[in-house]
């Protein structure tokens, strides 16, 4: 049950390269924003701040963390795309969850953000030469070299990860 709430659409799985699926994947980054706007409709106060699960981040948090989270995401894109041999440089998202920011701004500021932010770093998904797809970066959390592909995938997966979240939680709560 634990991993049900914690992992509600299953862990990212990495995929070998596919046209299809990378039409699938950018095109899922360019509706997260609207998805995470519609998840968010109508909740009030208390409901923003209730963990999504036991232990877990709140609803606010969970959405100032992707606007995070998706921020590093574009600039990581543009540093491998532009940089060789560059080593993704690791946050503490944890820590960032709890600065006055995430704690004090409301949600709409971040879903604000990342509807502009998406809209950037789709224009730059949907123009990368197929051949950059391979091009790799350092990622030191994971002591492991990564592509644009495997990046891709990831943050694909981890939009709909956060809105399963909020789903979930509502479904849970009757909300």
């Amino acid at each position: 049950m634990a991993d049900d709430l914690k992992y509600p659409i299953g862990k990212y799985n990495e995929q070998p390269f596919s046209e299809k699926l990378k039409e699938e994947w950018i095109a899922e980054i360019a509706v997260l924003p609207q998805h995470l706007e519609l998840v968010m409709q109508n909740l009030d106060v208390a409901q923003l701040h209730t963990a999504y699960r036991p232990g877990g981040w709140t609803v606010n948090q969970l959405v100032h963390h992707v606007a995070d989270s998706h921020m590093n995401a574009f600039c990581r894109f543009k540093f491998i795309l532009t940089e060789n041999d560059y080593t993704i440089k690791a946050y503490n998202q944890d820590k960032w969850a709890g600065l006055p920011d995430t704690q004090n701004l409301p949600v709409n500021i971040s879903i604000t953000l990342l509807f502009a932010l998406h809209k950037r770093w789709v224009e730059i998904l949907k123009n990368i030469p197929a051949e950059s797809w391979n091009r790799t970066a350092f990622h030191p959390v994971h002591n492991k070299m990564v592509s644009l592909w495997y990046l891709l995938g990831s943050y694909a997966w981890h939009g709909k990860h956060h809105v399963a979240h909020i789903q979930q939680l509502r479904k849970r709560m009757n909300w």
